[in-house]
């Protein structure tokens, strides 16, 4: 699909210079730019949803189970 869009001129600069540079076209670059900004704000929308979800739930740990945690950590090599 084809599109007309406005943007400013240093932009536009900085992305043909980034094209030429990767070898795609403009339309190619603005195509993988949009497509990782809009698979980023959609991984966010399911971090709200799952943040919503577990500001709901108890978190906290039982104790026996920290202290196992514990014990086992410092027996391991950072």
């Amino acid at each position: 699909m084809k599109v007309a869009i406005s943007i400013p001129d240093d932009l536009f600069s900085t992305a043909e210079a980034l094209a030429n540079r990767l070898g795609v076209t403009r339309s190619r670059l603005i195509s993988m730019a949009l497509a990782e900004f809009v698979a980023k704000h959609r991984s966010s929308k399911v971090t709200e949803r799952l943040d919503v979800v577990y500001a709901a739930q108890e978190s906290r740990i039982d104790p026996s189970l920290r202290r196992a945690q514990r014990k086992a950590a410092s027996r391991s090599d950072w």
